[in-house]
């Protein structure tokens, strides 16, 4: 039997649940500093959002439509942070490329995959989206790995009516 999480529904075991904590983690973003989620809790709400990889049609429309929707994240005191297995160096490359005006991280091991519990989707990488409270409880999950510029409606959605 095939889970409904193969196919981008429902959550996957082990997978973070609404009202769980955020895992603590520390990657390195695009520009090789050192990120620590820690740092950010008690800020305003947070976007994690996984993606499979930098430069690829779904993930590249997703990124894009982020950049586009940055400023109702600000403007609501979000911070947006995307997340996949590329190293620093690619990283750098899709950001600057795109003009990504927010945090690209560098799980380049798929550790941090593993702490959300981010399923394989359609036989691939996950693309999950979570959006965290400034206490750093997650709030809302968005599982779609061909709606990739929903996630951003989703998100936003999410923050107003968590405000």
């Amino acid at each position: 039997m095939i889970s409904l999480s193969f196919f981008g529904f429902g959550p996957a075991e082990g997978q973070l649940k609404t009202g769980d904590n955020v895992p603590a983690f520390q990657l390195q973003d695009q520009n090789g500093q050192p990120f620590d989620v820690k740092n950010e809790l008690g800020k305003g709400p947070l976007v994690i959002y996984f993606y499979p990889k930098d430069e690829t049609p779904g993930c590249t429309k997703e990124a894009c439509s982020f950049r586009d929707s940055f400023t109702s994240f600000s403007d609501l005191g979000a911070k947006v942070i995307g997340i996949s297995s590329d190293d620093v160096a690619s990283h750098k490359q899709f950001a600057e490329k795109y003009r990504l005006p927010f945090t690209l991280l560098a799980d380049v091991g798929g550790k941090v995959r593993k702490q959300f519990g981010v399923p394989k989707s359609l036989g691939m990488t996950g693309r999950v989206t979570y959006v965290v409270d400034k206490d750093g409880k997650v709030v809302h999950i968005f599982n779609s790995q061909l709606q990739a510029t929903k996630h951003v409606t989703e998100a936003l959605e999410a923050i107003k009516k968590n405000s």
